[in-house]
């Protein structure tokens, strides 16, 4: 018998990598309680190796798309394309001078996806089965319903959702005009609970526009509503304030959308200030970041959320035990759906990965996006 051949050291080399930055524009206007928009940018990252090309994304200004062509191209290409962890921590280590937080954080999010996008292509598996399937579905929650809204608009959003793709949970934005406009709030989210009958629940995002003690406050007087989910009802980085609302409301108060890294992470769950951990692997490092978020809120016997993006959370979402939901957020949606083919149905509440495809599944029309073209 012939002695075992040792397998070849490393992988296929990173031979290009690449970005480009589209700026569509909103539906309608957009707002929360601290900001209003009427266009979103994606900024789109392909890497390439041995004929293979991953693909990934972050949604953030056109600048990150300068930082992956430069700083990051540097470091990344000429890499072993399937060693994503240390190249991940070579492009933290790059970004040192320009902070990890922000703008860098977003590039090395889009990059890491990217990376992790190429391996499984290149390994023939997709990315669920890569990282190891924890479960075959991932629920999501249909999220919009802005201030800058109508009654009649957020209305139809809330059904289409909920009566129309049996979606069983639905979320609004509140804290108009940086929280006040209460009793604006309070009428939006009892409409809301009108529209959408008394089974579906009821999800809140204040995008951190109260004090803990206005928070409360509203959180009382919209008791009747049944608000299960209150999402940054003060700051993110409060977190006495938000451990305090924890305290004293019933609904589930959650944050951590912001979180660039597992510090972030560990600090917000050692105060106890969210019941439920919201990650965003758009903003935090991508997929090597959120395992290890998703990790930290385990040790705290927590549930994740997925923030946003949700076809680039899906296969990670699948494949994280402790998840609670993902977000189906209306504006990303939109995007998705015009940016890529092999896109999910959240028919019933929940989508399905793709195993039978390699990676997330997904592919760019860039032909369709090229309009939008501002990098």
């Amino acid at each position: 018998m012939s002695a075992p051949v040792d397998p070849p050291a490393g992988g296929p080399v990173i031979e290009a990598l690449s970005a480009r930055a589209y700026t569509i524009p909103t539906d309608a206007p957009e707002a929360d309680g601290t900001l209003a928009w009427q266009a979103t940018t994606m900024v789109v990252v392909q890497a390439e190796a041995a004929s293979r090309v991953g693909l990934g994304w972050t949604y953030g200004p056109p600048a990150c798309a300068d930082l992956v062509s430069g700083t990051l191209r540097a470091v990344v290409e000429g890499r072993d394309a399937l060693a994503v962890p240390g190249t991940w921590e070579q492009m933290v280590r790059a970004v040192r001078n320009a902070t990890r937080a922000g703008v860098a954080g977003y590039a090395i999010s889009a990059v890491d996806v990217a990376l992790w996008d190429l391996k499984a292509r290149l390994l023939g598996l997709s990315l669920v089965d890569l990282f190891g399937a924890a479960g075959e579905q991932v629920q999501v929650y249909g999220s919009g319903g802005f201030t800058s809204y109508d009654d009649a608009r957020m209305v139809q959003q809330l059904t289409s959702w909920v009566a129309g793709q049996q979606i069983p949970r639905v979320k609004i934005k509140i804290g108009q005009d940086r929280g006040t406009r209460t009793d604006r709030d309070l009428q939006r989210i009892h409409r809301a609970r009108e529209a959408i009958g008394p089974q579906a629940e009821l999800f809140t995002d204040a995008n951190g526009a109260y004090s803990a003690k206005h928070a409360i406050r509203l959180a009382h007087a919209a008791a009747e509503a049944n608000v299960t989910w209150l999402e940054e009802p003060v700051s993110s980085g409060d977190l006495p304030g938000l451990h305090l609302v924890r305290e004293q409301v019933t609904a589930d108060v959650t944050a951590g959308e912001y979180g660039s890294d597992v510090g972030y992470f560990q600090r917000m769950c050692a105060a106890r200030a969210v019941d439920c951990l919201q990650v965003d692997a758009t903003r935090c490092g991508g997929y090597t970041e959120w395992l290890r978020a998703a990790a930290v809120a385990q040790a705290h016997e927590l549930t994740v959320s997925g923030h946003c993006a949700p076809h680039l959370h899906a296969p990670v979402a699948a494949a994280t035990p402790n998840l609670r939901h993902l977000e189906w957020f209306h504006d990303h949606v939109r995007i998705e759906n015009l940016a890529f083919d092999g896109v999910l149905d959240p028919g019933g509440g929940a989508i399905t990965p793709d195993r039978t495809a390699p990676g997330h599944g997904l592919t760019l029309r860039a032909a369709d996006l090229e309009t939008y073209r501002v990098r």
